[in-house]
């Protein structure tokens, strides 16, 4: 961490503003809101890539190159070279250490600014290549998930972009990247869905719809369900503040004014957790189970604080004011 804190403003002041995971004051967040400022502006034609096991496959060599035109410490160099070496002790078995010649160390709190770094060069060629800056193509990244958007993207930029990666020692997964047109298919990028809806109100507006993907959604219903059975025996007042924390920290990441849409999302939230507090009081005796009767949902959020979907994008929004 005493690394990280000292490297971290030498290259934060080389990064461009394409990129946006795992850096200061920046998040997904805002790769969502510059995806939808490109779409729009018409760039609609949208490459969608997968870098093939990115942490594990980055090569040791070529990475402390990079590091060492920036770094000219060159205990620090040493220090990251001995991390990189590490050897990595998962299931009882130690593997890795001095043959290891690929990958950063996972979990390490470092191996996020080594990967950034190591992309930087990536964002870097699409940003400033003649070919892209003429066509007006844009990247967006968030550590090693990258889209490009543009109104068009020829065939021969995403060539140039495999060479590129090729060169690097990393490799495009061909089975998940893939080039689509937004405006008539929807795609996922950071746990959200993109899509061009028609108004509910006049089906001959179109606009376009953002929100948590169906995979995020039956993620957090997994893990509220995996919440009620290891706490079906606490009391409301002691099982509200846990159900709380993984809804707001949930409903915080999807929640972003202007950009997203998530009353529907929420809606339905607020449908299954209803319903899954009946179950849950069910299973308890008689007079618990009258206790959730006589208050329902409503009185939940009143008596124990716990927290209602369908008004949390009003009352964050009077927080935030």
């Amino acid at each position: 961490m005493s690394c990280k804190l000292v490297i971290e403003p030498v290259y934060e002041s080389d990064f461009e503003d394409s990129s946006y995971g795992f850096r200061p004051k920046r998040s997904s967040k805002g790769a969502i809101t510059e995806i939808r400022s490109n779409l729009q502006q018409g760039k609609t034609e949208v490459f969608d890539a997968d870098i093939s096991k990115y942490f594990d496959t980055i090569p040791h060599d070529k990475l402390l190159k990079v590091v060492a035109k920036r770094i000219s410490d060159r205990k620090v160099i040493h220090l990251i070279k001995m991390w990189l070496k590490s050897p990595i002790h998962e299931e009882g078995k130690i593997s890795g250490g001095k043959k290891n010649k690929l990958g950063t160390p996972q979990g390490g709190v470092i191996s996020p600014l080594l990967a950034n770094i190591y992309l930087h060069l990536l964002d870097r060629l699409v940003n400033n290549k003649d070919m892209f800056k003429r066509l007006g193509i844009k990247i967006i990244r968030y550590a090693d998930d990258f889209i490009l958007m543009g109104k068009h993207i020829p065939e021969d930029s995403l060539e140039y972009i495999t060479r590129i990666l090729e060169r690097m020692g990393l490799k495009l997964n061909t089975e998940k990247s893939r080039m689509i047109n937004c405006k008539e298919e929807s795609f996922n990028f950071l746990g959200f869905t993109i899509r061009y809806d028609r108004g509910q109100n006049d089906w001959r507006l179109r606009y376009w719809h953002i929100e948590p993907s169906m995979k995020s959604q039956n993620k957090l219903r997994e893990n509220v369900k995996e919440y009620f059975r290891k706490n079906r025996y606490k009391a409301m007042p002691e099982f509200s503040p846990g159900l709380n924390a993984i809804l707001r920290g949930w409903m915080n990441y999807y929640h972003i004014p202007k950009v997203s849409y998530c009353r529907k999302t929420f809606k339905r939230l607020r449908w299954y957790l209803d319903e899954s507090l009946w179950n849950h009081y069910n299973k308890k005796s008689q007079k618990v189970s009258k206790l959730y009767r006589r208050y329902g949902f409503d009185g939940m959020v009143k008596k124990f604080g716990l927290i209602d979907p369908t008004k949390y994008i009003y009352q964050h929004q009077l927080v935030k004011a």
